[in-house]
This record gives structure tokens, C-alpha cells and sequence, in this order.
């Protein structure tokens, strides 16, 4: 397997997935300005032509797309990682409810305050959606470590990736306790210390 990712945005949390999977992966980092691959290619015509990330190359060459796709297919290669339960289990369907909120609910309503051409009335009307949605989040996370008890799960791989976005948008993560924690002590975890450090993120 072979990720494409770009610094900074949602792929992040791919990355950091595989890092717990323990899967044998490759990656690839795509230049945010030329759109070119550190591998050579040309992300928008011969990798993923939506062009964006992440990008999962599958080892027959097929290339799969869209966050919540590609974490659950990262997760089913390795069970024994448990990053997502199996299949028929109620529990698998709550990380998929997890993942799907973080993904129309949060990461989207942070997108709009990184583009520089949208108005402030935008933005505003984006800040309140966002701070309505992060605080039924914070109730819903309240004292647990993880979003689904006391497991790590490619849910939280998501929610680390898109809450670190708030200090480059103005997203003051105080006023959020509960949010602040989780993602704080995530820091310590050696895939997501891994994950940053290859992101240049860290050191």
C-alpha cells in the first residue's frame, strides 16, 4: 500500500492509522503548490483526479479515496490493532457514526475559514455552526479517553487530525476542556508522534 498525503490537512489521520495498524505501507507526500507526488506523478491526473487527499494505493494498483473509506480499509487489515470492531457489530456502526459526524460536522465546518476569498459573513455563520457542533462534542467525548470508551479507533485518528487545525484558524480550544485533553494526551501515543514527526509537524 502506498498513502498520499499532504501536511496538514485530514490525510493525517490516515497516517497515523497506519502507524497503529502495524501494516507494512509506503508514502508519498503531495506538494500542496505544483500538485506533484515525492514519487514523480502528477496527483491530479494519475493519482486521485478529485484532487485531494488522502489517496490509498491498494497493492493491485487500485486507488481508493475519501477519508472515511480509507481509514476503515486501513483498519481491516490488521483486526488485531482493533482500530475499528468487525463487521456485524454494534460497536463498528458507532465508530462509523463517529466518523461520519466528524466528517460533515466538524471537518467541514472548519474548511471554510481556511480560504481566503470567503467573506466574513461566511466565516462567522461557519464559526457558529463549528461551536455549536464541538460543544455537543466535548458533552458527548465528556471524561472518557476515547470517543468510544477506552479504545483507539480510527474515529479518533480523524478527530486528532481535524482539531489540530483550530490554532491555524483562529479555533480557540480552551474554551473546550474535554477537547483539549483528548487531543493533548494523544500527543504521547507512538504512532501519532511517528505520524507527525514524518509530516515534519514535529521534531
Amino acid at each position: 500500500m502506498k498513502l498520499y498525503y499532504m501536511i496538514g490537512t485530514c490525510s493525517l489521520a490516515s497516517l497515523i492509522s497506519l502507524y497503529e495498524s502495524g501494516t507494512k505501507f509506503e508514502s508519498a507526500a503531495v506538494d500542496r503548490k505544483t500538485r506533484k507526488t515525492a514519487d514523480g506523478l502528477d496527483f491530479d491526473r494519475e493519482v486521485n483526479s478529485k484532487g485531494y487527499v488522502p489517496a490509498l494505493r491498494l497493492d493491485d494498483g487500485q486507488i481508493l479515496t475519501e477519508n472515511v473509506a480509507v481509514l476503515l480499509y486501513i483498519a481491516d487489515r490488521n483486526p488485531a490493532a482493533r482500530l475499528a470492531p468487525a463487521e456485524g457489530m454494534l460497536e463498528r456502526y458507532r465508530v462509523i457514526e463517529w466518523l461520519a459526524f466528524i466528517n460533515s460536522e466538524i471537518h467541514k465546518n472548519y474548511t471554510p475559514l481556511f480560504y481566503p476569498t470567503a467573506s466574513e459573513d461566511t466565516k462567522q455563520f461557519t464559526r457558529g455552526n463549528l461551536t455549536h457542533r464541538l460543544d455537543w462534542l466535548s458533552t458527548a467525548l465528556g471524561s472518557k479517553q476515547f470517543l468510544t470508551g477506552d479504545t483507539f479507533t480510527v474515529a479518533d485518528a480523524y478527530l486528532f487530525a481535524v482539531l489540530g487545525w483550530s490554532a491555524h484558524v483562529a479555533v480557540d480550544l480552551g474554551k473546550w476542556p474535554n477537547l483539549k485533553r483528548f487531543r493533548s494526551d494523544l500527543t504521547s501515543r507512538p504512532a501519532v508522534k511517528s505520524a507527525l514527526k514524518a509530516e515534519g509537524l514535529s521534531k
